[in-house]
């Protein structure tokens, strides 16, 4: 039986958070091409089209085989202005999932994830019946770490070196919530 990840719409307040779609590549290029956004992400800011287009590929492949689960958030009069959701979920060897967002510079310390991040956690805790939620978050990505914290997450450590992206090794901060 499928999550359904790939077709949920979910409404906050004035926010909409849909699946990407195809029809969303120019906006999420948009976002995706400003190097702020992309900073502490493991990509480069994107540079074509054709490279948002791959991300909602990979986001609707991971949808289609119950393995994550990303939205585009939308506000009337902004269009998209970030996107949230599961990277991955472990539901056979375990129940637990990666929780990952990213937003507009503009939208930056206006309280956005502050409001969707519950509502990603409730939908991961309650209705995938995941035990454990995750995050990893790139070291120096400080606001990030404080979202986290805020909402319940327990800094576990740091991985050395655990990525590799824009030539060179990243240090990841693992963040762990349990359900409650």
């Amino acid at each position: 039986m499928s999550l359904g990840l790939g077709s949920r719409v979910l409404q906050v307040d004035d926010l909409q958070l849909r699946p990407l779609a195809a029809a969303d590549a120019e906006a999420l290029f948009a976002l995706f091409s400003d190097p702020d956004v992309t900073e502490y992400m493991d990509i480069d800011p994107l540079t074509q089209v054709a490279e948002a287009r791959d991300i909602i590929a990979w986001a609707q492949d991971l949808a289609a085989v119950d393995q994550g689960g990303r939205w585009g958030i939308w506000r009337p009069g902004a269009g998209l202005i970030g996107t949230c959701g599961f990277n991955s979920l472990e539901l056979s060897r375990g129940r637990r999932g990666e929780v990952a967002y990213d937003l507009a510079r503009a939208e930056w310390g206006k309280g956005i994830m502050s409001r969707l991040l519950p509502v990603i956690l409730d939908l991961g805790f309650r209705e995938l019946g995941l035990r454990r939620i995750e995050a990893m978050v790139t070291v120096g990505n400080q606001r990030s770490c404080k979202l986290l914290e805020r909402h319940g997450f327990t800094r576990e450590g740091e991985l050395r070196d655990h990525g590799y992206w824009k030539g060179r090794f990243w240090d990841q901060i693992v963040y762990g919530r349990l359900s409650d």
